[in-house]
Protein backbone atom coordinates (compact mmCIF):
# COMPACT_ATOMS: atom_id res chain seq x y z
CA UNK A 1 0.00 0.00 0.00
CA UNK A 2 1.40 3.41 -0.93
CA UNK A 3 2.29 5.85 1.84
CA UNK A 4 -0.51 8.27 0.86
CA UNK A 5 -3.11 5.58 0.30
CA UNK A 6 -6.08 5.36 2.65
CA UNK A 7 -6.57 2.04 4.44
CA UNK A 8 -10.15 2.13 3.15
CA UNK A 9 -9.18 2.43 -0.51
CA UNK A 10 -8.63 -1.32 -0.83
CA UNK A 11 -11.98 -2.43 0.62
CA UNK A 12 -13.40 -5.06 -1.72
CA UNK A 13 -16.76 -4.76 -3.40
CA UNK A 14 -19.86 -6.10 -1.60
CA UNK A 15 -19.91 -9.90 -1.56
CA UNK A 16 -16.13 -10.21 -1.41
CA UNK A 17 -14.24 -11.67 1.56
CA UNK A 18 -14.43 -9.76 4.81
CA UNK A 19 -11.38 -11.60 6.14
CA UNK A 20 -8.34 -12.89 4.25
CA UNK A 21 -5.49 -14.63 6.07
CA UNK A 22 -2.60 -15.30 3.70
CA UNK A 23 0.43 -17.47 4.56
CA UNK A 24 0.47 -16.47 8.23
CA UNK A 25 3.35 -17.65 10.43
CA UNK A 26 3.81 -17.03 14.13
CA UNK A 27 6.26 -18.41 16.68
CA UNK A 28 6.76 -17.75 20.38
CA UNK A 29 10.47 -18.22 20.87
CA UNK A 30 11.26 -21.72 19.66
CA UNK A 31 7.61 -22.79 19.67
CA UNK A 32 5.88 -22.55 16.30
CA UNK A 33 2.22 -21.66 16.89
CA UNK A 34 0.98 -21.38 13.28
CA UNK A 35 2.70 -22.14 10.00
CA UNK A 36 1.61 -20.95 6.55
CA UNK A 37 -2.05 -20.57 7.53
CA UNK A 38 -4.32 -19.31 4.75
CA UNK A 39 -8.11 -19.08 4.65
CA UNK A 40 -10.87 -16.55 4.03
CA UNK A 41 -14.28 -15.64 5.42
CA UNK A 42 -16.65 -14.56 2.64
CA UNK A 43 -19.31 -11.96 3.30
CA UNK A 44 -22.53 -13.62 4.37
CA UNK A 45 -20.95 -16.87 5.55
CA UNK A 46 -20.19 -18.50 8.90
CA UNK A 47 -16.77 -20.16 8.86
CA UNK A 48 -15.91 -22.57 11.64
CA UNK A 49 -12.34 -22.62 12.95
CA UNK A 50 -11.76 -26.07 14.44
CA UNK A 51 -8.82 -27.98 15.85
CA UNK A 52 -7.56 -29.91 18.87
CA UNK A 53 -6.14 -28.06 21.86
CA UNK A 54 -2.84 -26.45 20.86
CA UNK A 55 -3.67 -26.50 17.15
CA UNK A 56 -3.19 -22.73 16.74
CA UNK A 57 -6.79 -21.49 16.90
CA UNK A 58 -6.18 -18.91 19.62
CA UNK A 59 -3.06 -17.52 17.94
CA UNK A 60 -4.90 -17.30 14.63
CA UNK A 61 -7.79 -15.38 16.19
CA UNK A 62 -5.45 -13.06 18.09
CA UNK A 63 -3.66 -12.28 14.83
CA UNK A 64 -7.00 -11.52 13.13
CA UNK A 65 -7.86 -9.18 16.02
CA UNK A 66 -4.50 -7.43 15.86
CA UNK A 67 -3.53 -8.66 19.33
CA UNK A 68 -0.43 -10.44 18.03
CA UNK A 69 1.63 -9.55 15.00
CA UNK A 70 2.44 -12.38 12.56
CA UNK A 71 6.09 -13.11 11.86
CA UNK A 72 5.20 -13.45 8.17
CA UNK A 73 2.12 -13.31 5.99
CA UNK A 74 -0.79 -10.89 6.05
CA UNK A 75 -4.29 -10.56 7.45
CA UNK A 76 -6.83 -8.21 5.89
CA UNK A 77 -10.23 -7.23 7.23
CA UNK A 78 -12.36 -5.70 4.47
CA UNK A 79 -9.12 -5.14 2.59
CA UNK A 80 -7.47 -3.33 5.52
CA UNK A 81 -4.11 -4.74 6.58
CA UNK A 82 -4.48 -5.48 10.30
CA UNK A 83 -0.78 -5.00 11.03
CA UNK A 84 -0.55 -1.66 9.22
CA UNK A 85 -3.90 -0.18 10.26
CA UNK A 86 -4.99 -2.02 13.43
CA UNK A 87 -7.43 0.64 14.66
CA UNK A 88 -9.23 0.92 11.31
CA UNK A 89 -9.52 -2.86 11.14
CA UNK A 90 -10.75 -3.23 14.72
CA UNK A 91 -13.57 -0.74 14.12
CA UNK A 92 -15.07 -3.27 11.73
CA UNK A 93 -14.70 -6.31 13.99
CA UNK A 94 -16.95 -7.60 16.74
CA UNK A 95 -15.26 -9.99 19.17
CA UNK A 96 -16.68 -12.32 21.80
CA UNK A 97 -13.92 -14.09 23.78
CA UNK A 98 -14.19 -17.52 25.35
CA UNK A 99 -13.54 -16.12 28.84
CA UNK A 100 -15.53 -12.96 29.46
CA UNK A 101 -13.61 -10.10 31.06
CA UNK A 102 -15.97 -7.26 31.88
CA UNK A 103 -15.75 -4.18 34.12
CA UNK A 104 -17.70 -5.66 36.99
CA UNK A 105 -17.98 -2.38 38.90
CA UNK A 106 -20.31 -1.12 36.14
CA UNK A 107 -23.91 -2.06 35.57
CA UNK A 108 -24.81 -3.93 32.40
CA UNK A 109 -26.29 -0.75 30.91
CA UNK A 110 -23.22 1.33 31.82
CA UNK A 111 -20.88 -1.24 30.29
CA UNK A 112 -22.84 -1.37 27.02
CA UNK A 113 -22.92 2.44 26.88
CA UNK A 114 -19.15 2.44 27.43
CA UNK A 115 -18.62 -0.03 24.55
CA UNK A 116 -20.97 2.00 22.35
CA UNK A 117 -18.89 5.11 23.06
CA UNK A 118 -15.70 3.28 22.11
CA UNK A 119 -17.18 2.39 18.72
CA UNK A 120 -18.69 5.85 18.19
CA UNK A 121 -22.24 4.50 18.09
CA UNK A 122 -24.65 7.44 18.01
CA UNK A 123 -27.24 7.75 20.81
CA UNK A 124 -30.22 7.01 18.56
CA UNK A 125 -28.69 3.76 17.33
CA UNK A 126 -27.78 2.54 20.80
CA UNK A 127 -31.24 3.40 22.16
CA UNK A 128 -32.69 1.19 19.43
CA UNK A 129 -30.25 -1.72 19.45
CA UNK A 130 -29.36 -2.25 23.11
CA UNK A 131 -32.97 -2.75 24.38
CA UNK A 132 -33.61 -5.20 21.53
CA UNK A 133 -30.63 -7.32 22.57
CA UNK A 134 -31.50 -7.08 26.26
CA UNK A 135 -35.04 -8.28 25.59
CA UNK A 136 -34.02 -11.02 23.17
CA UNK A 137 -31.45 -12.46 25.60
CA UNK A 138 -33.71 -12.05 28.64
CA UNK A 139 -31.54 -9.44 30.33
CA UNK A 140 -34.20 -6.73 30.37
CA UNK A 141 -34.80 -5.75 33.97
CA UNK A 142 -31.26 -6.68 34.99
CA UNK A 143 -29.38 -4.02 33.04
CA UNK A 144 -29.14 -1.63 36.01
CA UNK A 145 -27.61 -4.21 38.35
CA UNK A 146 -23.85 -4.43 38.83
CA UNK A 147 -22.13 -6.96 36.56
CA UNK A 148 -20.35 -8.35 39.63
CA UNK A 149 -23.69 -9.83 40.68
CA UNK A 150 -24.41 -11.47 37.31
CA UNK A 151 -24.22 -15.21 36.73
CA UNK A 152 -21.67 -16.50 34.21
CA UNK A 153 -24.41 -16.90 31.64
CA UNK A 154 -25.56 -13.30 32.13
CA UNK A 155 -21.99 -12.06 31.73
CA UNK A 156 -21.70 -14.04 28.50
CA UNK A 157 -24.87 -12.37 27.22
CA UNK A 158 -23.44 -8.92 27.97
CA UNK A 159 -20.24 -9.86 26.12
CA UNK A 160 -22.31 -11.00 23.13
CA UNK A 161 -24.27 -7.73 23.04
CA UNK A 162 -21.01 -5.77 23.30
CA UNK A 163 -19.64 -7.67 20.31
CA UNK A 164 -22.74 -7.08 18.19
CA UNK A 165 -24.00 -3.65 19.17
CA UNK A 166 -21.93 -1.63 16.67
CA UNK A 167 -23.05 -3.81 13.73
CA UNK A 168 -19.57 -5.08 12.74
CA UNK A 169 -18.85 -6.45 9.28
CA UNK A 170 -16.71 -9.27 10.73
CA UNK A 171 -17.57 -11.22 13.87
CA UNK A 172 -14.88 -13.25 15.63
CA UNK A 173 -16.50 -15.60 18.13
CA UNK A 174 -14.61 -17.92 20.49
CA UNK A 175 -16.98 -20.43 22.10
CA UNK A 176 -19.75 -17.79 22.15
CA UNK A 177 -22.45 -20.13 23.50
CA UNK A 178 -20.56 -21.03 26.68
CA UNK A 179 -22.78 -20.68 29.75
CA UNK A 180 -25.96 -19.89 27.84
CA UNK A 181 -29.25 -21.59 28.58
CA UNK A 182 -30.86 -23.48 25.64
CA UNK A 183 -33.25 -20.67 24.74
CA UNK A 184 -30.54 -18.00 24.68
CA UNK A 185 -28.21 -20.28 22.73
CA UNK A 186 -30.98 -20.79 20.15
CA UNK A 187 -31.58 -17.03 19.93
CA UNK A 188 -27.86 -16.36 19.40
CA UNK A 189 -27.61 -19.01 16.66
CA UNK A 190 -30.60 -17.51 14.84
CA UNK A 191 -29.18 -13.99 15.20
CA UNK A 192 -25.87 -15.16 13.70
CA UNK A 193 -27.66 -16.81 10.79
CA UNK A 194 -29.66 -13.65 10.13
CA UNK A 195 -26.58 -11.42 10.31
CA UNK A 196 -24.83 -13.62 7.77
CA UNK A 197 -27.74 -14.27 5.41
CA UNK A 198 -29.47 -10.89 5.44
CA UNK A 199 -26.78 -8.37 6.39
CA UNK A 200 -23.76 -9.96 4.70
CA UNK A 201 -21.74 -10.18 7.91
CA UNK A 202 -18.81 -12.60 7.82
CA UNK A 203 -18.40 -14.73 10.94
CA UNK A 204 -15.34 -16.63 12.17
CA UNK A 205 -16.68 -19.11 14.72
CA UNK A 206 -14.39 -21.20 16.92
CA UNK A 207 -15.88 -24.01 18.98
CA UNK A 208 -15.09 -27.44 20.37
CA UNK A 209 -18.74 -28.46 20.10
CA UNK A 210 -18.73 -30.09 16.70
CA UNK A 211 -22.51 -30.51 16.58
CA UNK A 212 -22.87 -26.73 16.72
CA UNK A 213 -20.25 -26.25 14.00
CA UNK A 214 -21.98 -28.76 11.76
CA UNK A 215 -25.37 -27.13 12.35
CA UNK A 216 -24.52 -23.49 11.62
CA UNK A 217 -21.24 -23.22 9.69
CA UNK A 218 -21.16 -22.85 5.91
CA UNK A 219 -17.45 -23.67 5.66
CA UNK A 220 -14.93 -25.23 8.03
CA UNK A 221 -11.21 -24.66 8.53
CA UNK A 222 -9.47 -27.43 10.49
CA UNK A 223 -6.10 -26.78 12.10
CA UNK A 224 -3.64 -29.34 13.40
CA UNK A 225 -0.24 -28.52 14.90
CA UNK A 226 -0.43 -24.97 13.58
CA UNK A 227 -1.27 -25.80 9.97
CA UNK A 228 -4.46 -25.99 7.94
CA UNK A 229 -5.17 -29.65 7.20
CA UNK A 230 -8.58 -29.23 5.54
CA UNK A 231 -11.08 -26.60 4.44
CA UNK A 232 -14.51 -26.81 2.88
CA UNK A 233 -18.11 -27.70 3.61
CA UNK A 234 -19.00 -30.65 5.82
CA UNK A 235 -19.70 -32.65 2.65
CA UNK A 236 -16.27 -31.70 1.25
CA UNK A 237 -14.55 -32.87 4.42
CA UNK A 238 -16.56 -36.08 4.53
CA UNK A 239 -15.38 -36.92 1.02
CA UNK A 240 -11.77 -36.03 1.84
CA UNK A 241 -11.83 -38.28 4.90
CA UNK A 242 -13.56 -41.06 2.99
CA UNK A 243 -16.43 -40.93 5.47
CA UNK A 244 -19.43 -39.92 3.38
CA UNK A 245 -22.52 -39.74 5.55
CA UNK A 246 -20.57 -39.70 8.82
CA UNK A 247 -20.94 -37.05 11.49
CA UNK A 248 -18.47 -34.21 11.83
CA UNK A 249 -16.95 -35.76 14.95
CA UNK A 250 -15.70 -38.82 13.04
CA UNK A 251 -14.50 -36.64 10.15
CA UNK A 252 -12.68 -34.28 12.53
CA UNK A 253 -10.94 -37.11 14.38
CA UNK A 254 -9.87 -38.68 11.10
CA UNK A 255 -8.49 -35.47 9.57
CA UNK A 256 -6.64 -34.45 12.74
CA UNK A 257 -5.05 -37.88 13.18
CA UNK A 258 -6.78 -38.57 16.48
CA UNK A 259 -9.34 -41.09 15.31
CA UNK A 260 -7.97 -44.26 16.94
CA UNK A 261 -8.91 -43.87 20.59
CA UNK A 262 -9.07 -47.55 21.50
CA UNK A 263 -5.84 -47.59 23.54
CA UNK A 264 -6.86 -44.50 25.52
CA UNK A 265 -10.35 -45.83 26.19
CA UNK A 266 -8.97 -49.22 27.21
CA UNK A 267 -6.46 -47.67 29.63
CA UNK A 268 -9.04 -45.42 31.24
CA UNK A 269 -11.56 -48.24 31.59
CA UNK A 270 -9.31 -50.46 33.70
Amino acid sequence: MAANESPLSSIPSPGGPVLEASHVWKSYGSVRAVADVSFSVPAGQIVGLLGPNGAGKSTTMKAVLGLVRPDAGSIRVLGIDVSQFPVEAKRRIGYVPEATSLYEFLTGAEYLDFVSDLYGLDPAARRQRIPQFLAGLELAGHENALISGYSQGMKQKVALIAGLVHHPRLLVLDEPLNGLDPRSARVVKEVLRNLARHDGVGILFSTHVLEIAQAICDQLVILRQGTVVATGTVADLQRRAGLAGSGLEDVFLSLTGTGDLSDVVSALSR
